[in-house]
Formats: C-alpha cells, structure tokens, sequence
C-alpha cells in the first residue's frame, strides 16, 4: 500500500473515510439481504407493475432453479440480450444464484459482434424478449447455430406497450421463460460461491480488433456497491426506503448495473424501469411519480435542460441527480443547478473497475474539468508513459493506475493482455491525467483512441475495419470531433480507390448498418487526396487530430 494518508483524504466530505470497511459477497447473499431487510416494500416499478423485494428474490430463485434443473451451472456462460425490464434483474439474479457466469450483449451491437461475443464467452444459452428487434437477432443467432437454447420472455406479460413484438415459435431449442421456470422447486442448498467466482464477462471494446471481455467476479461487483456506499453515506442522496430512481440508463451497461441496480437495491429503493429514454417521460416522473434520483448521461441532461417543459415543471421532489459516461457541457451543469439548486455530480471508472472510481464531491467550490477524487478504499496514482513502474509527482503528467477490490483480474481468454494491463498490481487505465495537491485527478489525453460517445465507449479501428469493406474506399481514419449533443462523435476520413467515386454520409453508413452498432455510426465524412502518415508510412490518427484541432 503506498504511504497513508493519502492527498485525497483531506478533500474528502465530512463524514466520510478512506478505510471504511469494504463488504465483498456473493451476488446472490447481496439479493437475499437485501430481501430480508426490506421483503414488502417495492424494488421495481415498470408498467405500472410493482414488484416487492420478496417478488424479485422469489421469481429470481425459480429461473436459477431452472437454470439448475436444466443442467446448467457451474463453468456455464448464460447471455443476456434484454432491454431495461424486470426480466433482466430477475435472469441476472437468478443465474447469480446458481453459479452460473453471465455475458452481457447490447441491443447496440452489430450482428457480427453479437456472434462474436457469443462464441468467445462460450454462451450457447440466450435470455431475450420477444420485442422485435431483440428477438428477430436472437432467432438470426440461433438459426446460424450460435445458440442452442434460447428462453424467450413475453414483453406483453408486463402489460401493453405498443412497442413491436414478434410471436414465439414452437420451434425445437426455443421455449418461452415462464414456461422455463414452470415447476422449477429450489434445490436442497444453492451452490457454494467464492467471492472470486467470475460473475459477469463484461465486454469493453477491443483497440486493435473486437472486444474483451473483462472479468467481474462477485467480489468486484459487490466491492463497487459497497465502494459506492461508503461515499454517499454522508451526502445528501434522500431517503432509501422512499427514494424511487428513474433507471433509463441500459442494464446491460456497467454504469447502470452496479452503480444504479446494484447499488439503490441494497439501499431499500424502488428501481423505475424504463426502457427508452424520453424528456417527456422523465418530466413525468418527476411531477406525477414524485422520483427523487435520476442517474444519467450528458445527452440526457442536454435534452431535459434544453426541453421546454424545464423552465416550469415541478422538479421538487428530485433530491439527487448525477451524469456520468461522458464530460457534460458546463453550460448544462450551470443552468441545472441555476434551475434546481441541485448540483450535477459526476465521476470516473471504467468496465474494468466494475465502474467504481472517482466521484466529484457536490459542494465546495467548482474544480472545472476535475474527474473527482478517488472512492474509499481505492488507490490511484500517476506512472510514467514511458515506464508503468515510476510513480510520477503531484503536477505531473501520465497515465492513471488504479488498484481495489472491484478491479477485473483480467481478460477472459487473453492472458497476455491481461498481464500487460497491470504494473505493481496497479491497473493500467489508459487515461493519461494529473493528480493535483488537493488529491483531484484530472484526464488530459486518452492513451488510447477510443471516443466516448454519448456515454458510449467508440473505438476507431473498429469503425475502419468496417469501413475498409466498402469497395471505393482505399485509406480511411475515424477520430472522435466535438458533437453539440453526444459530446464526440466518430467522422471518418477517406481516401478513395483510383477511379472511384464519393459517396454520401446517408450512403456510408446504409452500408455499415449491419456492421456496427447504432452508438458507432459515423457521425461525419471527409474525402481527402491522401490521409497524415507517420515517418514509417502508418497512417496517423494523432497527425490528423492536430490538424483538426488547429483547424478549428
């Protein structure tokens, strides 16, 4: 441990420690305590469905019976390919429960990416919904033979939504959910879990080709909810047991599952699912419903800042409201907090630290640009570029190392990269940053090219390799501009093949519709003669960036 204390200590809030007690657990102990605590009182609200504490553990229980009964559990991988509705928390818990590992998949996701993850996770299971999009990729998957059983949940069991859904065949490896868990009875005892059993393989874009999956044990995502905890105990968040939290942000997405789901249901609140967001709806909510928390993303805030309903609506009963994923427009913070008296906090983390990181305290005088101060329990400092092992001094420029409880161990089938990402049992984050006197940190630079897109991570070289398949292209670099609503978004920059000719944007990205997800799209096209080289002739991304930026 590097010498105590640390230069954060001293800017923490009153109240709370560095070195309060961290409770690693089991997913599952994390759902039965907080049953026993709080049995009767609301967990879920969707549709006007209230589901109690005691409903959740119970119909989480009978799908991991299921799963049990089925023969699947220990060394299985179960994916979950669902939007923000009870069934995910419900299939989450379940497969917990049973010692089975999961996999996220994002309705986001091209279909090869989709089929990537699949077989690199080893999932032969799928849990979706019978909403249409969702369901007509799963059966797409499953009809290429990636899947050998798919547990379909009926979206209308949950009431009228005038979303699309498509009918459940009776086809042979594809059965309905409630027909799964039908007559499933506990088993005798549940599996024995370590803390270190690999819970959730939680894929973050590859640099250089598809994506990771980081591995998340029980103990890491427990650790962050408890991280999380002993943060907030002594802010001013509201009430648990009458707090109700607008949760928009999608489940299959770090942030939103441990820092929302995870989190506010050992805390006794009501989650209110909601699986797209709308300005209109959140108003809603906060007039009609009376939700006190709302935990979003920058291009939430600008809608809702931006909306007209803001000037006016009743925010009264909203306590506490964060933005995370992405830098929000001070502008925006500015005139939530003129609006509401209620500051727009925020944070660092990433899929590998299960997301805990940095939080930015809710008082004291603005630090503009500052990313916080590391959570409880967590160590960060600043390594050299050049050397991950030579700590950098106060003031100094590097990369940000990480080291706690809720830190992956590594990638699932890449033990060399996982080596690679740590020096001295730090995790090497990628973030190149600064730590001030004061114990901030603050990010300059990424080390890598990724882009943070609406909340989303976006990573260049993934958007070429698509892009290099379209037959007039020759040379093409994807950076990350300045973008009004989503923060930055991806343009790409072509060189065309001898006697080719332009395409549009609308064209472009037609062409990549079935190749990257929705959140990858280009967002820009630029044709140019040639394209910045390095002095070995690779093609420069940072050469170009710079040229942007002096552009502009």
């Amino acid at each position: 441990m590097a010498s105590r204390p640390f230069a954060w200590e001293k800017s923490y809030p009153p109240g709370v420690s560095w070195d309060t007690p961290i409770r690693i657990t089991t997913l599952g102990d994390l759902l039965d305590g907080a049953a026993a605590a709080f049995g009767p009182r609301p967990a879920l609200e969707f549709r006007d469905n209230i589901l109690t504490y005691s409903d959740l553990v119970t119909r989480a229980e009978a799908f991991g019976s299921a799963l049990l009964r089925a023969g699947l559990g220990d060394e299985t991988t179960v994916a979950l390919y669902l939007p923000n509705t009870p069934d995910h928390p419900i299939s989450f818990f379940g497969a917990a429960k049973a010692g089975i590992r999961l996999v996220h998949l994002s309705p986001l996701d091209a279909e090869r990416v989709l089929a990537y993850k699949l077989k690199d996770a080893g999932a032969r299971v799928l849990v979706t919904s019978s909403i249409a999009p969702l369901f007509g990729m799963a059966l797409k998957l499953h009809e290429a033979g990636l899947i050998d059983r798919l547990i379909v949940a009926d979206d209308a069991a949950w009431g009228t939504s005038g979303i699309p859904s498509l009918p459940i065949p009776e086809k042979p490896g594809i059965i309905r959910f409630s027909d799964f868990v039908a007559g499933a009875t506990a088993p005798a005892e549940w599996p024995s879990l370590s803390p270190d059993r690999v819970a959730l393989l939680q894929y973050t874009g590859g640099t250089t080709g598809m994506p990771k999956g980081a591995m998340l044990s029980h103990g890491n995502l427990t650790a962050a909810v408890s991280i999380y905890d002993a943060w907030q105990m002594a802010l001013p968040t509201g009430d648990p047991i009458n707090d109700k939290i607008i949760l928009v942000l999608p489940l299959f997405h770090i942030y939103a599952l441990t820092s929302v789901m995870l989190r506010q249901l050992t805390r006794g609140s009501c989650l209110m699912l909601r699986m797209r967001f709308d300005p209109d709806q959140t108003f809603d909510d906060f007039e009609k419903r009376r939700a006190t928390i709302f935990p979003g993303v920058p291009t939430m805030w600008i809608a809702l800042v931006n909306h007209p309903r803001f000037a006016t609506a009743d925010l009264s009963s909203l306590v506490y409201a964060a933005s995370g994923g992405a830098a929000l427009p001070v502008e925006i913070a500015r005139r939530f907090e003129t609006r509401t008296g209620l500051r727009l906090t925020g944070g660092w983390g990433m899929t590998e630290t299960s997301p805990a990181g940095t939080n930015v305290p809710n008082y004291g005088e603005p630090r503009p640009g500052t990313i916080g101060l590391p959570l409880p329990g967590l160590e960060m400092d600043i390594c050299a570029l050049d050397d991950p092992h030579r700590v950098m001094p106060v003031g100094e420029v590097g990369e940000i190392r990480i080291k706690g409880p809720n830190v992956t161990r590594g990638y699932w089938n890449r033990d060399e990269e996982s080596k690679a990402s740590y020096a001295d049992g730090y995790f090497l984050t990628g973030d190149i940053g600064y730590m001030d006197k004061d114990g901030f940190f603050f990010i300059v630079d990424r080390k890598k090219d990724m882009i943070i897109s609406g909340g989303f991570n976006v990573y260049p070289q993934m958007i070429e390799q698509a892009i290099y398949e379209h037959p007039a292209v020759g040379e093409v670099i994807v950076i990350g501009v300045p973008d009004g609503y989503r923060g930055e978004a991806a343009k790409a920059y072509v060189s065309l093949r001898s006697g080719a000719s332009p395409f549009t944007l609308d064209e472009l990205k037609a062409f990549l519709k079935d190749k990257v997800g929705r959140h990858e799209m280009p967002a820009g096209l630029e044709f140019r003669d040639s394209l910045p080289k390095t002095t070995v002739g690779k093609l420069s991304r940072a050469e170009l960036r710079n040229e942007v930026k002096a552009g502009a």
